[in-house]
């Protein structure tokens, strides 16, 4: 029976600057001959593909944050969202911390996506539009209105600000949302990611295994962020890099001696 390997993108197997070593997609493509190899990211489809297009990937791709569920030829497996009523409440529960959001929505049947970003931003989150400069999917918000299906919103700052209205939106909505609440560790801010309930990596990796045929003792996972807990504590093995944050070694099976700048998920793999 084939082994299966899903791992997180950022900070987990790329490097910083989102490259990918040869090492690594030497070790991963050799690896892929024989076994079923994913991945479980925040990213969307178009940039997974972007960054990951020297790789060969023959397993379901877990997308933006577990809300997407797609094949490699983007066949759809399973898709989450909040809809209006639900996205346009949380946004107002943010104006009344001072902050807008980012919001990533579905605009057509396709799933392509449109990237709303607000008229406010604080610096953090203008450190991060730099990051999506040129790409298509941009579009202003200025009235902050969420899209007929919301694959996230996302809010960018510090923790002062953004443990408050956590704890508001967890208060307010309870289980009709999953708030994540997160450092994000090179930047020096938090991000809060709030998704359907089901929308997250956990609910997803759940997903992929059902559409496998497989159990989630079968498979391997890799991470170093919240987000990669609930997916931690389901699989049959979960691998943190050394960079993690210390919340997802403490759940992890395996903590490795080496960071995602050191290709630590192809050290783990070429040692299997």
């Amino acid at each position: 029976m084939q082994p299966i390997y899903i791992t997180d993108l950022d900070h987990t197997f790329l490097r910083s600057d989102l490259s990918i070593s040869p090492y690594t997609i030497d070790i991963w493509n050799a690896k892929a001959k024989h076994a079923l190899m994913g991945v479980a990211t925040a990213r969307s489809f178009t940039k997974s593909q972007e960054l990951l297009e020297q790789l060969h990937i023959n397993a379901p791709m877990i997308l933006l944050d577990g809300s997407v569920i797609l094949t490699p030829k983007r066949e759809i497996i399973d898709l989450k969202t909040l809809d209006k009523t639900l996205g346009d409440a949380i946004v107002e529960v943010g104006l009344q911390y001072d902050i807008d959001p980012f919001i990533i929505g579905v605009k057509d049947k396709e799933i392509n996506e449109a990237f709303l970003y607000p008229r406010r931003l604080n610096d953090y989150q203008r450190d991060v539009l730099k990051g999506y400069k040129d790409d298509p999917r941009m579009q202003f918000n200025p009235d902050n209105h969420t899209m007929k299906a919301n694959l996230k919103i996302v809010y960018f700052g510090y923790e002062a600000q953004l443990r408050p209205l956590y704890e508001a939106i967890c208060s307010t909505f309870g289980k009709a949302v999953e708030a994540k609440l997160s450092p994000e560790k090179y930047g020096g801010g938090w991000f809060l990611t709030l998704l359907h309930p089901e929308g997250d990596k956990a609910h997803a990796l759940k997903k992929v295994m059902e559409y496998l045929g497989r159990d989630t003792e079968d498979v391997t996972v890799f991470g170093d962020s919240v987000n990669d807990i609930g997916m931690f504590k389901l699989a049959g093995t979960s691998v943190a890099v050394s960079n993690a944050l210390k919340e997802v070694k403490a759940v992890a099976d395996i903590v490795l001696p080496h960071s995602n700048e050191e290709d630590a998920v192809a050290r783990y793999l070429e040692a299997q």
